[in-house]
């Protein structure tokens, strides 16, 4: 008869779920909350829990039990984006053209998170527009060539304030008019003036906000708020080109499924608030630990949660499958006058939990005591059903 032994998850490290658990029913008592917001917020607490359900496996080799829950996968939890991450990083690599590559962040000032918090999907958006009506401009004014962009919409600074930016992937490459690939760039740090190109997306954009406010009769409203941006000096940002395309992309890849906090960063929470690490800017960007109510941190929190169905991000010009559908471009080895092969990779057709092992180099399904025997599944968990009391109050009750 087979000797089966027990593993269950320790406990070792604090999470955001510990901060919904202890200051969800205060932020509730304080702050009215959008139905979206509850239901995520409920998410996060119900995370690989019993509450989910989930199975139990059992080692062929060992006998190890193993008790898996089902994630919530939500895009705000923590828990949910490493697998999504690596994946869309892989897609990315394979896609990407074989040419330098140029991380550009295009910034918005903090006067207009009034503007913002109103309407995040009509702000998001704007800027979204904004950004590469910008770098399009650019692309035919001064190379002749319909450019491209990979975009992530970051939403949160270090601090877990409101600083909506956008990471851009822009490769120094385009497409001319008479169906030519063209190598381009400004010089090797920058593939535009930045200085121009701060000017150019700070007039775009506030005409756009101008414009949609007036449609909508709330010009009067944030007047004042748009003609203090307008006074500010915009910062783009742009950093020199790396090594080669898949270098860039896993640089990117870190940005594009963040959370505005990760477990990792919470050290404590303790005596109603909570203790995360964040970097200063104003002192070379070093890591200091930071302590908040632990109310106001789940509000900042909640004021990062994306609106529904929003994409956050998006594909643009040479990288947009419509564009290249339409233009007829190949991204396939042949002889080019500008470029060297452009190659898509062709990769062999593997199951997820193989592709994820080749990713990270971690198996799921080897077992964590052994090391040899595969997790074999051997009985259903089901969800643990409570009465109904809808969103985040039926999490903490039930938590």
């Amino acid at each position: 008869m087979t000797n089966f032994t027990t593993i269950t998850k320790m406990r070792t490290k604090f999470e955001l779920a510990d901060a919904v658990h202890l200051f969800g029913a205060g932020l509730l008592a304080k702050t009215k909350l959008t139905p979206l917001q509850k239901r995520v917020l409920g998410k996060i607490v119900s995370c690989r829990t019993a509450a989910l359900g989930g199975h139990e496996e059992a080692c062929e080799n060992c006998g190890t039990l193993r008790y898996s829950y089902n994630s919530c996968g939500d895009r705000h939890c923590p828990k949910c984006q490493a697998t999504k991450q690596a994946f869309w990083i892989d897609d990315l690599v394979r896609g990407t053209l074989p040419v330098k590559h140029f991380h550009i962040v295009f910034t918005v000032p903090h006067q207009l998170n009034a503007v913002c918090l109103h309407n995040q999907r009509r702000y998001y958006d704007l800027l979204f527009a904004a950004v590469w009506h910008t770098l399009r401009s650019f692309g035919y004014s001064h190379f002749g060539v319909e450019t491209g962009a990979v975009a992530v919409l970051h939403t949160w600074g270090q601090n877990l304030s409101l600083h909506p930016h956008i990471h851009c992937l822009v490769p120094a490459a385009g497409y001319t008019l008479d169906g030519r690939w063209k190598n381009i760039g400004y010089s090797r740090q920058y593939l535009y003036p930045v200085h121009q190109l701060s000017g150019a997306f700070k007039a775009k954009f506030l005409d756009s906000l101008k414009r949609a406010l007036r449609k909508e009769n709330e010009l009067t409203l944030f007047y004042d708020a748009v003609q203090q941006a307008w006074k500010t000096k915009w910062v783009v940002h742009c950093e020199p080109s790396l090594a080669d395309a898949g270098h860039v992309v896993k640089y990117l890849g870190q940005y594009t499924h963040r959370v505005a906090i990760t477990n990792e960063r919470i050290l404590n929470i303790a005596e109603g608030k909570v203790t995360f690490i964040a970097k200063d800017y104003r002192d070379n960007a070093i890591k200091k630990p930071v302590t908040m109510d632990g109310v106001e941190f789940l509000r900042r929190f909640t004021m990062h949660i994306l609106p529904r169905r929003f994409v956050k991000i998006r594909r643009f010009g040479i990288y947009n499958h419509t564009t290249k559908r339409n233009l007829a471009l190949q991204f396939v080895e042949e002889k080019k006058p500008d470029i060297d092969a452009i190659i898509k990779k062709q990769q062999p057709s593997e199951t997820n939990v193989e592709r994820f092992a080749r990713l990270t180099g971690v198996n799921p399904c080897i077992c964590p005591v052994c090391k040899t025997g595969r997790m074999i599944k051997i009985s259903e968990l089901p969800r643990i059903r409570s009465p109904a009391m809808p969103g985040i109050k039926h999490a903490l009750q039930t938590a």
